[in-house]
């Protein structure tokens, strides 16, 4: 590695990293393979010994694709002096057709990858924003643990022909629940069970959002739940989750780029002189998605101002003020298009979220209202 690390030019280490070790590609000035491709175990010490064999630290630059490892090893590399990105995993480029795939290829790859400019780089946050999102998301997770748990309560009631064919998950259907008797002892003790781990996910939901409201009024998340919140259906919770799970939202130059990373644009498949697209990509975050789409279905109703929507808006600036009133009528007008034209509701509020997408990005860019 010392020949390598002698050479004059850049160094560019590819690395495939996993939960273990990392496979190290290095690619030095002028050559199409590796001169090295070694493994190490996944730690500080043994980063910074291989760190430690390149007398030029400035000459290096590293990447690796993103994933559950998270970003503490940028971290590192970045205090060490060493240039690094991380990439995102499925902007990486693959050869057609390629039927093997393992850890020393990978690492090649992404290290010919970062050499010739074709890597994608995602926004690496800062331990105090990355710990803000982690809350927002273990919130979400909370959430999907209250719908299984709905979910079991409603599969139990319903093998034994007790169903509730009103809106659920109300007072009313929630009381009926709990009346319910059965002739069996053990099925009562089952019901009784599913109730109490229901009500026991509620309370934990509670201080979730009791917990996230406090952070939704520090800063620095102060200002652009703020200014979300001047949007129909936007409140505080869905504004921290936007601005925890963007961060930087300069980074995507047009309102369709932000949609697409957003996951909301449709697929397309397209050849010749036929146009074909499909279902949206799912690209991206799945809060951000969520909660766009969630806020969405406030517009299904015509433009109007409520208290709840004028207690946000209090002190918002004219031009943010102006462009939520556009978005309700745009937002608006897409959701009944689609509706009229007989879509189901879910396929209007998606097509809604996605026009909501674009205000949003507009708001936290300073772009004119469409």
């Amino acid at each position: 590695m010392a020949s390598v690390a002698s050479g004059a030019g850049l160094v560019y280490l590819g690395m495939d990293t996993s939960i273990n070790e990392i496979v190290v590609a290095v690619l030095g000035p002028g050559e199409d393979a590796p001169a090295v491709v070694e493994r190490i175990f996944n730690d500080e010490a043994s980063v910074r010994r291989l760190v430690g064999r390149f007398p030029d630290r400035g000459l290096l630059r590293a990447c690796y694709e993103a994933g559950p490892g998270g970003y503490e090893l940028h971290r590192l590399l970045t205090s060490m002096g060493v240039a690094c990105e991380v990439v995102a995993p499925a902007l990486v480029p693959r050869e057609p057709g390629r039927r093997v795939k393992t850890d020393r290829r990978d690492s090649l790859r992404l290290a010919l990858s970062l050499r010739a400019g074709q890597l994608t780089a995602v926004r690496v946050p800062s331990p105090a924003e990355e710990a803000v999102r982690d809350l927002v998301r273990a919130r979400a997770d909370a959430v999907d643990d209250r719908r299984r748990t709905q979910q079991r309560l409603t599969a139990l009631l319903s093998r034994h022909g007790r169903v509730w064919r009103n809106t659920k998950w109300t007072a009313a259907h929630l009381d009926w629940a709990a009346k319910q008797v059965f002739d069996e002892p053990a099925l009562n003790r089952a019901l009784a069970g599913c109730l109490a781990g229901l009500a026991a996910r509620e309370a934990e939901l509670g201080a979730w959002d009791a917990e996230l409201a406090r952070w939704a009024q520090a800063e620095p998340w102060a200002e652009p739940v703020r200014r979300l919140g001047a949007y129909r259906g936007i409140a505080a919770l869905t504004g921290l989750t936007l601005a925890a799970e963007v961060l930087d939202w300069r980074r995507f130059p047009t309102a369709r780029a932000f949609m697409s990373f957003a996951g909301l644009t449709p697929a397309e498949y397209s050849s010749g002189q036929r146009t074909r697209r499909g279902h949206i990509t799912k690209a991206g975050p799945q809060a951000v998605r969520t909660a766009l789409v969630e806020a969405a279905w406030a517009y299904r109703h015509r433009p109007a101002i409520g208290a709840g929507l004028k207690r946000r808006q209090a002190g918002a600036a004219p031009a943010t003020l102006a462009r939520s009133w556009a978005a309700q009528h745009r937002v608006h007008a897409t959701y009944r298009k689609l509706a009229a034209r007989g879509k189901p509701a879910g396929t209007a509020a998606v097509a809604a979220g996605r026009e909501l997408a674009g205000f949003v990005w507009a708001e936290m860019t300073d772009q004119p209202a469409r």
